[in-house]
């Protein structure tokens, strides 16, 4: 009797597991930082035109990086997202998400949100979550639900964007982790 009590719990532990996995949309592991240009042609030290790190209709902002970003989408549209320093790449607050005020002092005043963006090609449908503070040192939390929800049959080619709640400008992106692959976890 044991012996069948243990297979049993052992059987209801991997569908259980294997239901969970079937209900998720996407997952990302790791982080890029914007780059707000993408291309400046030219042999000389000043381009005369640039390409701007336009990402699907989604305008860049100055130079972020980011140290670390896990997220997960299911299927209904529900997201968990945690990013860790999410900072400055240049100017003077450089190395925090700080803010400069008008009169030189400094305030962690942002908000960030998710997009989700499924399709590769125009029309671009931005499924957001609600804006979440930004701390000083770069960490967000986001536990929502997209709105719209994603497309019920796939997202072959998802793009997931941190931005700027007031401006609606792309910080970061994650990097989409795909079914079997892994990435060595580093702090």
């Amino acid at each position: 009797m044991r012996i069948i009590t243990i297979l049993a719990v052992g059987l209801l532990g991997f569908v259980l597991s294997f239901s969970e996995a079937e209900d998720t949309l996407v997952k990302f592991d790791g982080g890029i930082g914007v780059d707000p240009v993408s291309n400046a042609p030219g042999p000389g030290a000043d381009a005369a035109t640039v390409t701007r790190n336009i990402v699907r209709g989604v305008q860049p902002a100055a130079l972020w990086v980011i140290h670390k970003l896990k997220a997960e989408v299911k299927d209904d549209g529900r997201i968990t997202v945690d990013g860790r320093g999410l900072v400055f790449a240049a100017g003077d607050t450089i190395g925090t998400a700080l803010v400069l005020t008008p009169t030189g002092g400094t305030a962690a005043s942002l908000n960030v949100f998710a997009t989700l963006i499924c399709e590769n090609v125009a029309p671009f449908v931005e499924r957001n979550t609600n804006p979440v503070p930004l701390a000083a040192n770069g960490d967000f939390k986001i536990d929502d639900v997209l709105s719209p929800p994603p497309p019920p049959s796939s997202c072959a080619t998802p793009v997931l964007l941190i931005r700027n709640a007031g401006s609606g400008i792309w910080f970061a992106a994650g990097i989409r982790k795909f079914d079997g692959g892994h990435r060595d976890e580093r702090d």
